[in-house]
């Protein structure tokens, strides 16, 4: 589950990470009302108003603005809100933003009136080749992190932790020594990375991704950006996570498959997919493929599937207009194929006419029983013993 920034940060002061004095607003009103409440805790002068949308890349397509008075604030908050913005992450359609954090400004001098600030990058998720949670980082903040691995993979350190004892103290100080810090700086990024990794573990994150981690010029160290991502099957867990889910971020079609137990991800082909099982489902959109055709989806309907399930997944199919045809593939393990087949049944009578091609394979649990069931419906629907057949006849409708 994907999280806005200020609801990442919300989690990482919990588990004592420095963050930016900030709020959520809806309305400009509120903007400016919330920049005083700032102004009087902080006794900053600046703000930073930030759109809050699940894409990185903000500022530099306009959602992010430093404020110099709470006019400023009042201003970009009205430019902001309501803005469709587009960034190199939400594709040239963008995002509508909705809310804003404003945050007290870290962009200070320190007492001589000097600005001695620096930007580092770091985040912590699991090396999935070692099975171990590591700490990524480099002094190479504020800037696309790929292009840093891509351009100059040596400016980037790595920080891998026994899952037995946790980070420990001498790891967190070679972070900070590896980022260039000494003295008063040099302190508080040991107690930052052990406090950032502490609640990647105890939220059940699978990525904290901070981006700056920023050293003002008094040498306090401060998460001044969050991208978080909780796990969907920890959340169990930490009920007072599931509030945070933002339904309006996410794809309509995958909220409702997920009403039905449906695993869905949308894609950008002509050829829709359902399938029980991840496994023969990438097999099944493999072969499609191959066939000349490209998959419109990734569909698993699970091993507790029945009629309803399939006519929830038929329905969320025929959603995309780009849809031309229907593979059914269903291997009956757990899932018995006469059940499948009478949910392709009723799919058919409940939603009317489906004008475009639907192939259906059914091997394995009543299988038979499921032909049986499609072939005495009358239905237009083109059956297939092989995988190889069900590819054919994909091609065969899609010429």
């Amino acid at each position: 589950m994907n999280l806005h920034e200020y609801q990442g940060k919300q989690i990482l002061s919990q588990f004592g990470v420095a963050v930016p004095e900030g709020y959520v607003a809806f309305t400009p009103d509120e903007a400016v009302k919330v920049a005083n409440k700032i102004k009087e805790k902080t006794g900053t002068d600046t703000w930073a108003v930030k759109a809050q949308i699940h894409a990185g890349g903000r500022g530099k397509g306009g959602g992010v603005k430093i404020a110099k008075s709470l006019d400023d604030v009042k201003n970009y908050a009205k430019d902001i809100l309501g803005m469709q913005l587009v960034t190199h992450q939400t594709g040239p359609e963008g995002k509508k933003v909705s809310k804003i954090l404003v945050e007290q400004g870290i962009y200070y001098p320190n007492s001589n009136g000097e600005i001695d600030i620096k930007e580092f990058y770091m985040s912590v998720l699991l090396n999935r080749s070692t099975g171990r949670n590591i700490i990524m980082y480099s002094r190479e903040g504020g800037m696309d992190i790929e292009k840093v691995a891509a351009q100059t993979p040596e400016l980037i350190f790595k920080e891998e932790i026994d899952p037995s004892t946790g980070i420990l103290p001498f790891q967190a100080r070679r972070i900070a020594f590896n980022l260039g810090l000494s003295g008063k700086a040099f302190k508080e990024m040991t107690k930052f990375s052990m406090s950032l990794y502490n609640a990647y573990l105890q939220s059940d994150a699978t990525l904290f991704e901070i981006n700056p981690v920023f050293k003002t010029s008094d040498d306090l160290i401060f998460a001044a950006d969050s991208k978080v991502k909780l796990d969907d099957d920890a959340l169990y867990r930490h009920p007072e996570y599931k509030d945070m889910r933002d339904l309006t971020e996410e794809d309509a079609t995958e909220v409702e498959a997920g009403k039905y137990g449906l695993n869905f991800v949308k894609l950008d082909g002509n050829v829709g997919c359902m399938v029980n099982g991840a496994g023969l489902a990438m097999a099944t959109m493999d072969i499609i493929k191959l066939s000349g055709g490209n998959p419109a989806n990734f569909l698993d309907v699970g091993g507790k599937a029945n009629a309803e399930t399939v006519e929830a997944g038929f329905r969320i199919i025929l959603k995309d207009p780009n849809v031309k045809a229907i593979l059914i593939n269903i291997f009956g393990g757990i899932v018995r194929c006469d059940r499948v087949a009478q949910g392709v049944v009723d799919a058919y009578k409940s939603i009317g006419n489906i004008d475009i091609p639907v192939i259906v394979r059914l091997q394995g649990t009543n299988n038979v029983e499921g032909k049986q069931l499609i072939d005495q419906s009358g239905l237009e629907v083109k059956g297939a013993i092989t995988l190889k057949e069900a590819a054919d006849l994909v091609k065969e409708v899609m010429a």
